[in-house]
């Protein structure tokens, strides 16, 4: 069994990335499952050119994906992601779209297949705080999760996928009054996440 887990460089102004450094800190295997890890562009075409390929190249059984979510006070599991890329910033190659569809007649939208409730459940027993999120916003990460989900679908995969936000760690929020958890905390969410998810 391959898990494809990934987080995403820096981005506006961050000089770390939470969910790549704690996806980084990631096992090589999780009880029998490899676990492949990739750092995803924080831009809107470049995750669109690249995250299909690596998923095509990885064939994982499951795909979790991550980002960071500053201002959140806790792990954030994505039920939906939605077909639409609409920026409030620029992304890391100057780019900003403005309600424009990933794919054009493509579904409006798409469910995680992983257990979004029971990975929150078990995150909840192992004290970590959590809750469902029912919008990746619309930005790089919906539009990541959106576009693992789709192509998972078009090519008929039997992979399951799905999101996580996590809050910005503690050295990110050093001068500015913001909630943040520790990267040890976010490393043994995601581990968590991924063993909920390998669950039949």
């Amino acid at each position: 069994m391959k898990i494809l887990a990934t987080g995403f460089e820096p981005f506006g102004g961050e000089k770390i990335n939470p969910s790549w450094e704690a996806v980084k800190e990631l096992p090589e295997k999780i009880g029998n499952a490899e676990i492949i890890k990739h750092q995803l562009p924080v831009s809107f075409k470049g995750v669109k050119e690249k995250l299909p390929k690596i998923i095509e190249d990885v064939r994982p059984d499951v795909v979790v994906l991550t980002g960071q979510a500053g201002g959140r006070v806790n792990i954030t599991v994505e039920r939906v992601a939605i077909n639409v890329m609409d920026a409030r910033m620029e992304d890391n190659e100057g780019y900003k779209p403005e309600d424009e569809p990933i794919f054009e007649d493509a579904p409006a939208a798409y469910f995680a297949t992983v257990p979004v409730k029971r990975i929150v459940n078990a995150l909840r027993e192992n004290k970590i705080p959590a809750m469902v999120s029912n919008s990746a916003g619309t930005y790089v990460c919906n539009t990541a999760m959106y576009i693992a989900l789709h192509y998972i679908a078009i090519n008929g995969l039997e992979a399951k996928a799905g999101f996580i936000h996590v809050p910005y760690i503690p050295e990110q929020v050093l001068e500015k009054p913001q909630p943040s958890m520790s990267l040890e905390m976010i490393r043994k969410a995601i581990e968590i996440a991924i063993k909920e998810s390998i669950k039949s």
